[in-house]
Formats: structure tokens, C-alpha cells, sequence
């Protein structure tokens, strides 16, 4: 029987990657209807929050190279490694909370918060990395042609807003 038509229409395309594998599975292991139904559901539900990860990554505009897995804490042993630890659990934005990192030039800050941005996509948390300047030029930009307040939006939206490269640039006036 072909269930092509049928999921796809019910929008479970996605259940046909995995479909001829779990039949194969449920056959040898001589599972139930329903345990053969909810491996195939559960499936589902994984590409599904893969998917969703994918796109809050890709909005988030971060590096995905950089997360705490890839940090070397021993390269700045002043960072306390707990309290970056307990930022990553994301109850700071849960309670909406602020996190500020400081410190000079080339000791991880920037790292560190595309690694704190990347786990809380992961989380489900909805994000934008943006660069400072390029924050205010974009705003900036949006009171010449009078779509302020929608680009404004596009930073208050998210759950998280990771501004990166504070000062680092020489920053116009805003004209009013």
C-alpha cells in the first residue's frame, strides 16, 4: 500500500524517511501496532524540533561553530566557567533577566555570546545576534524612509537580543 498521498496530505511527509526502516525494525522485533505507530510518531516529532532548531538558528544569525562545547575556558582562565554554565540554562531570560559580558579586546566575550544565543535556540528560545552598528545604521535607515518602528520590532520581537561589538565601531547620530 502507498501512504505517500496520504501523509503528505496530512503533512507527515516526514514519516516517510524513516518509514521503510521502522517496518523492517517492527517486523524483526515483532513490535505492536501502536509501538510501530509511536516510533514512527516520535520520528515526526524529532524532524519536526530539528527543523524548527534549524530555523531559529538560521534567524538567529549566529555562528554555529562557536558554542560552549568548542570554548576553551583554559584560554582565559578568568571567566568563571559555573556562572557561564548557569547562563546557559536560560533562566536569565526566562525571567527576563539581562546578561552583560564585559572585558577587552580577544578574551572570548564574542564566543561566548554566539554560545549562549546558540543554546538558547536550543532551548526554543527565539534569538537575534546582531553587531551594534549595524543594529543603529539599520535603525537609523528606517527613519528616512519611515519604517522605524516596524525595524525596531525586529529587535524587541525576540526572546533574546545578543548585541555583540559594543563601541567597537565609530557610531553616526541618529537624525531625527
Amino acid at each position: 500500500m502507498d501512504l505517500t498521498h496520504p501523509l503528505k496530505r496530512l503533512r507527515l511527509s516526514g514519516v516517510l524517511e524513516t518509514l521503510e526502516a521502522r517496518n523492517r525494525q517492527a517486523i524483526d522485533g515483532q513490535w505492536s501496532y501502536v509501538e510501530f505507530l509511536a516510533r514512527l510518531l516520535e520520528d515526526e516529532v524529532a524532524r519536526r524540533d530539528q527543523k524548527q532548531l534549524q530555523l531559529r538558528l538560521r534567524r538567529a544569525a549566529i555562528n554555529t561553530a562557536k558554542t560552549l562545547d568548542t570554548f576553551d575556558f583554559t584560554f582565559n582562565p578568568s571567566i568563571n566557567r559555573q556562572q557561564v554554565l548557569d547562563l546557559a540554562t536560560g533562566d536569565y531570560i526566562r525571567q527576563h533577566h539581562n546578561a552583560l559580558l564585559v572585558g577587552k579586546t580577544g578574551v572570548g566575550k564574542s564566543h561566548l555570546a554566539s554560545a549562549l544565543a546558540h543554546e538558547a535556540c536550543v532551548q526554543g528560545f527565539n534569538v537575534l545576534f546582531t553587531q551594534v552598528h549595524k543594529m543603529l545604521k539599520h535603525l537609523n535607515g528606517g527613519r528616512a524612509d519611515g519604517s522605524f518602528d516596524r525595524r525596531l520590532n525586529t529587535y524587541l520581537r525576540p526572546d533574546l537580543l545578543v548585541l555583540d561589538d559594543f563601541g567597537l565601531h565609530p557610531l553616526q547620530p541618529l537624525r531625527w
